[in-house]
């Protein structure tokens, strides 16, 4: 659980600093539809819901996994910032709507569902890494 939080917190404080080279006209979306690099150019903690198994098989480089299927998904959760931002991906995006959804009635106020692997990678332009 320390090296979750560790990790999420280097992935953030990253975002803030790249958060200086963006514009100030962003806009946030919270499905698939619409997505643009201006709306998720502060990605934030970028975060893997699907298995352990799953992320290991490749995942997006800096992500943070936490397994929405797992009973403990709303206590790791719990430890994450609710301001902060984060880009949620599954392998298809349907997992991760359901994340978005658990992290937005937690609270969670800048949670965008990024879809699946590939498209996050594309949408964020972060490599897949094992």
């Amino acid at each position: 659980m320390k090296k979750l939080v560790a990790q999420a917190l280097a992935v953030t404080l990253a975002a803030f600093a790249l958060a200086g080279c963006t514009a100030d006209n962003q806009s946030q979306t919270n499905g698939n539809e619409g997505i643009t690099m201006e709306s998720v150019a502060e990605a934030g903690t970028v975060l893997d819901v699907r298995t352990p198994a799953e992320y290991a098989e490749g995942h997006l480089d800096g992500a943070v996994n936490i397994d929405v299927t797992d009973p403990g998904f709303e206590d790791a959760i719990a430890s994450l910032d609710p301001n902060g931002t984060y880009s949620v991906y599954c392998r298809s995006g349907n997992r991760s709507g359901k994340a978005v959804a658990i992290m937005e009635q937690k609270g969670f106020t800048n949670v965008t569902n990024v879809g699946g692997v590939e498209q996050a990678s594309a949408t964020l332009d972060i490599d897949i890494v094992k």
